[in-house]
């Protein structure tokens, strides 16, 4: 498998998740996850947001608010069960979602939303992420979801005897999810990370510094040399609609999660309603690969 900064759309067809890891292993901290919210209206009309996310710099899609038992992404036409292979075929990217795992008994630091069943990593949801063909899972939680890292570790065990080796998880939070004790600084430990990884999380998702209280370079980079120990990969999110601040905040962002050493670089879904701000995706990009690599992930055909 090539590296993901040389893989084009039909490298990442024929690739399952086990071949995703190995490219981005290859390529060195330079890989760009964007996330979208699914069901939110575009941000011009003529164009998907996944497609908006992809042609600025984005090497993985990542569905947020999606329903498997209900599949919709606002600006895309396709039978349910197409839905993903059409984002796919229009995108060029590998797709993943997001699953939620609730936590029903856990002390909520606020008043919490309530989920429909296919967005909650349940057994059948999980089943259903198999039949829509995804490439990916993301076993987090949403603001007011009441999810925490206790049913994190179940919803990895599950996912991993449901899946196998077709779609890889990344598990963990970009923030608190309602839940208290399990935000800022304390919003994971080292602990937590042994467990998920030996759970089945091949990647573990960690809040770039900068993003939520308490998390510094040194401190987050002490759990991605964890992580790497046990060989699983770090994703370094921005979960807390930083992805709509200045471009300065964007790169100081981006290096600094480089410096921490992230495998994966994501970026959130609220810089515009549903979608990063396209130029900071793009700013991102630029600012851990460069503008060649970038400039290439932009404008590379889907028909290659």
């Amino acid at each position: 498998m090539k590296r993901i900064l040389n893989c084009v759309a039909s490298d990442f067809a024929k690739a399952n998740g086990k071949e995703l890891l190995q490219s981005i292993q290859a390529s060195e901290g330079r890989t760009v996850v964007s996330e979208i919210v699914s069901p939110a209206a575009p941000l011009y009309p003529e164009v998907s947001n996944p497609e908006m996310a992809a042609a600025f710099g984005a090497d993985f899609i990542l569905l947020n608010v999606f329903d498997v038992f209900q599949p919709e992404v606002a600006g895309v036409k396709a039978d349910a069960d197409q839905l993903v292979e059409r984002v796919k075929e229009l995108t060029g990217r590998p797709v993943g979602i997001n699953l939620e795992p609730v936590d029903i008994e856990a002390e909520a630091a606020e008043d919490l939303l309530t989920l429909s069943e296919g967005r909650v990593a349940t057994t059948a949801s999980l089943e259903k992420v198999k039949e829509l063909g995804l490439d990916f899972i993301c076993l987090t939680g949403n603001p007011k979801t009441g999810v925490s890292n206790n049913e994190i570790l179940k919803a990895i065990k599950r996912a991993k005897d449901i899946l196998g080796e077709s779609v890889f998880i990344i598990a963990g939070k970009m923030h608190g999810a309602g839940v208290k004790g399990e935000a800022g600084s304390e919003i994971i430990n080292e602990e937590t990370i042994q467990y998920f990884i030996e759970a089945g999380a091949e990647v573990i998702l960690i809040p770039s510094p900068g993003t939520v209280p308490g998390i510094s370079v040194e401190q987050a980079q002490k759990w991605v040399d964890m992580i790497h120990k046990y060989e699983a990969l770090a994703m370094l999110t921005i979960g807390t609609s930083q992805e709509g601040a200045d471009t300065q905040t964007i790169r100081q962002l981006a290096l600094q999660n480089k410096m921490v050493g992230a495998d994966l670089h994501h970026i959130g879904d609220a810089g515009y309603f549903g979608i990063a701000i396209p130029e900071n995706i793009m700013d991102y990009s630029i600012a851990i690969r460069g503008k060649r690599h970038t400039f290439v992930r932009m404008a590379a055909s889907i028909n290659r």
